[in-house]
């Protein structure tokens, strides 16, 4: 093998779980330009991306899909990067659930674009991380929400 060819461990830049999601994210794009704004099937995709995780993610991505239907319903349900995400009329996403056995994390994150109003002052939150859903964390995260679509 030449050097031109030859890979040092400092240029594997990616994680085969980043390579692994980037490559989820193109499949998304063609399977979105399929699809259109059909509301039915991206929740289709959606609840089958909930389905693969883990259980512990699983009931909390059950519960936030849950809570940004009837808090947000005018947010189009898809996944981002083999997560679940919730897009707006123009298909950007606005908020999404990042399952915590995605990377191997301690806690799963809800998390927000820079779509999302979130604004305060000159600094918010745009992540949170969530380890399980109580009735606080459900009211606290319908009131982000609502927040973030307003």
């Amino acid at each position: 093998m030449s050097a031109k060819n030859e890979k040092t461990k400092s240029e594997n830049v990616w994680s085969d779980e980043e390579k692994a999601a980037m490559k989820a994210r193109a499949q998304e794009a063609k399977a979105e330009a399929r699809m259109g704004k059909n509301r039915a099937e991206g929740e289709k995709v959606l609840l089958a991306a909930i389905a693969k995780m883990p259980e512990s993610d699983r009931s909390i991505a059950k519960q936030i899909h849950e809570i940004v239907k009837v808090t947000a319903p005018n947010l189009m349900p898809k996944t981002w990067y083999g997560m679940p995400a919730y897009a707006n009329a123009d298909g950007k996403v606005v908020c999404f659930f990042q399952a915590g056995s995605k990377f191997d994390t301690r806690y799963s994150t809800l998390g927000f674009t820079d779509l999302a109003k979130l604004d305060d002052g000159n600094m918010w939150a745009a992540g949170f991380a969530l380890i399980k859903l109580t009735d606080a964390e459900e009211k606290k995260i319908r009131a982000l929400v609502k927040k973030a679509i307003s």
